[in-house]
């Protein structure tokens, strides 16, 4: 389509949002993430086709394997509850001990044994509890996808110790994202011929891709898993972040070296490395090595072209500068996505100095975002000083790409978001205007036609981690300059209160994540009473979509506070913040 036609589409869709006129159409809003194992659900991508790429987590009934836990650690569960029921809201001291003990304990004891199995997640000799799913909604029914996971032998149970990411879902119907491997227990004799139970998993996160909706798991297994050295394999890391509309590209990130003083570690057979038989009589070697991934890799923005057999080929796209031979560093990019061209955006590893060209062994270095195009890493962060961090999310098939900034605002940092034209020789971040001056936001994702969504905030109070400023999702037309709350497009008196936009499809159709009331339910997924009988309420994050209806924009009566913040706090907050949040999926050191 040519880009005068565009552009009249475009200002057709401007004015049925609203945008430029008071009588016009608003938005429905249907709720896609109302599942029964999980207790919140978050937007990712939303296709052309009516198909939806969803997140959740917080599992209700985790499936916990009693027969890997002993009297002591039944014990501190028991003194956990005893020393912490009063500050958790709606849960009570240990209730059945006997029933915990034999594998069948009520809801509010299972609460306490998952939180135990929490509280120990850096022990390789505890059942790991996972801290994300993938789901997909197809044909109006939204349901979880199994990606690398696998089932205890003894139960037959799913380990759930998985970190599964569905990044997104193309307009024919691929998804693609990245996760863990299970964690698996192993048993190991010691020196003292204890028997120990380790629980090991063979990598920390793999990019993966199925055509057919989920049935089928393709994992794309980065470059240092394939060299001629497998005494050098150590899992690796890749993710697929970003795939074209065609599902012809695929983009993200894949580790490309090794840190050598990690592997030196790793191969040291004395002086307590993992192969010196000292450690190796009391550690199985695959644990040892799995506390010494953090940080091992050097990650590179990677490129998959996918040919018509599911056949994948890569391309390594590089960072943006080039590091002292001394640098000890790791250093990583990350395209986050890419359009039909071939054109990706993403961040890289760059000096704060955007001026400098010969770089000390411990230059001062920050993320900025990047365009990977014709084998080059463009930077368009032009006042490092102003702007000292930058991402890019998105990418149309324009050219157009959008994401956001950081500057400070008033001594406070705030995120700024931006839209960028990368056919231009110098591209320019251009930043509009948010909610007020000083609020952050960012920009999500960008569709064909000029509009882009995110979400930007909302309160003005001096934010802290304690108490941090409340976000809603917005829509930005480029054409014309416009915002507009999507708050204010949906009917007066909607449970649902959109806090982030996630996606936008060239239908204007809106994927986003949402407040709203839903029964209470306890760690078992049964509807919690009070003692009234009266069925208990409680705020909950979930997936939803905006879909554009004609009707009229109504004038809505303001109500403050209008989520409760009882019973919720930040750790509410810090889940949506969890997923809103890019840098989640991959682990970048930036000092």
């Amino acid at each position: 389509m040519n880009k005068f036609l565009k552009s009249m589409l475009a200002l057709g869709v401007s004015g049925a949002l609203g945008l430029t006129a008071a009588n016009a159409a608003t938005y429905r809003i249907i709720d896609k993430g109302d599942v029964d194992n999980l207790k919140f659900t978050y937007a990712q991508q939303f296709n052309n086709a009516g198909e939806m790429a969803v997140s959740g987590t917080s599992y209700y009934n985790f499936p916990v394997q009693y027969d890997y836990l002993d009297e002591d650690d039944f014990q501190a569960i028991e003194l956990a509850a005893e020393r912490l029921h009063e500050s958790v809201f709606g849960i009570n001291d240990l209730e059945d001990y006997d029933a915990m003990v034999a594998g069948d304990p009520t809801a509010n004891d299972l609460y306490w044994v998952v939180k135990y199995l929490q509280d120990q997640g850096t022990s390789p000799t505890y059942q790991k509890v996972g801290n994300a799913s993938a789901m997909v909604n197809l044909s109006g029914q939204t349901e979880s996808v199994t990606i690398f996971d696998k089932p205890f032998e003894e139960t037959g149970d799913l380990t759930l110790s998985t970190t599964d990411y569905i990044n997104g879902i193309t307009h024919v119907g691929w998804i693609f994202g990245n996760a863990s491997a299970p964690y698996l227990p192993k048993s190991f004799v010691n020196s003292t011929e204890t028997e120990i139970i380790y629980f090991h998993r063979d990598f920390t996160t793999r990019g993966y891709f199925s055509p057919d909706g989920g049935t089928t798991i393709i994992d794309v297994l980065p470059p240092t898993e394939q060299t001629d050295n497998p005494d050098r394999h150590y899992g690796g890391e890749s993710a697929l972040l970003g795939m074209s509309d065609s599902s012809n590209y695929a983009v993200g990130y894949a580790s490309v070296g090794l840190d050598e003083d990690k592997v030196e570690f790793i191969e040291k057979t004395d002086e307590g490395g993992c192969n010196d038989p000292v450690v190796l009589a009391d550690l199985p070697l695959e644990v040892c090595i799995q506390g010494q991934l953090d940080g091992m890799y050097d990650l590179d923005a990677a490129l998959w072209t996918i040919g018509d057999n599911n056949e994948i080929s890569v391309e390594s796209l590089g960072i943006l500068v080039e590091p002292h031979a001394d640098d000890p560093r790791t250093y990583s990019s990350v395209a986050q996505a890419v359009n039909d061209n071939g054109v990706a955006v993403g961040y890289s590893h760059g000096w704060v100095n955007e001026q400098e060209t010969n770089p000390e062994w411990n230059e001062p270095r920050s993320l900025y975002g990047v365009i990977f195009k014709d084998g080059k890493v463009i930077s368009f962060t032009e006042d490092h000083e102003e702007y000292f961090e930058s991402r890019t999310y998105d990418i149309n098939n324009d050219g157009i790409a959008v994401g956001h900034a950081t500057t400070y605002v008033n001594g406070a940092a705030r995120t700024k978001a931006f839209w960028v034209d990368t056919n231009e020789e110098n591209p320019k971040m251009v930043l509009p205007e948010s909610y007020f001056k000083g609020a952050a936001h960012t920009a999500r994702s960008v569709n064909n036609y000029g509009f882009f969504v995110g979400e930007g905030e909302v309160e003005t109070h001096n934010d802290s981690p304690q108490n941090p400023r409340r976000t809603e999702g917005y829509i930005y037309d480029i054409n014309n300059e416009l915002v507009h709350n999507l708050n204010d497009l949906t009917a007066c008196g909607s449970p649902y209160t959109i806090t982030e936009a996630r996606d936008i499809n060239d239908n204007n159709v809106i994927a986003a994540t949402a407040v709203v009331k839903a029964d209470r339910r306890d760690a078992k997924g049964e509807v919690m009473l009070d003692e009234n009988g009266n069925v208990l309420r409680e705020d909950v994050l979930r997936a939803v979509i905006l879909e554009p209806i004609d009707g009229e924009i109504e004038e809505c009566i303001e109500e403050e506070d209008f989520v409760e913040r009882q019973g919720a706090g930040f750790g509410f907050y810090a889940l949506l913040s969890l997923f809103g949040l890019g840098i989640l999926r991959r682990k970048l050191r930036s000092h």
